[in-house]
């Protein structure tokens, strides 16, 4: 199973909720992600800065983003 990449910014409420929502309804893909400040990457902060949270795959495309939404990550096919 390939990672999830989780940005965020510490402190963003919205994200806390976002990966705690990932975590009841998704647990086995939960456990692929990773949480990034996207503030420590340039372009991420550039791209996403004012998007977060952004759930990202390893090939950088957009999962979700914003709130969560289990329908949308219901649809993928490692969900």
């Amino acid at each position: 199973m390939k990672p999830l990449i989780l940005l965020g910014r510490p402190g963003c409420h919205l994200c806390e909720e976002f990966l705690a929502d990932l975590l009841q309804a998704f647990p086995l893909m939960a456990e692929r992600v990773t949480q990034a400040n996207v503030d420590d990457n340039p372009d991420w902060h550039l791209v996403y800065g004012v998007r977060i949270p952004v759930l990202l795959s390893a090939e950088g495309e957009v999962l979700a983003e914003g709130r969560f939404s289990p329908d949308k990550l219901r649809a993928l096919p490692e969900a």
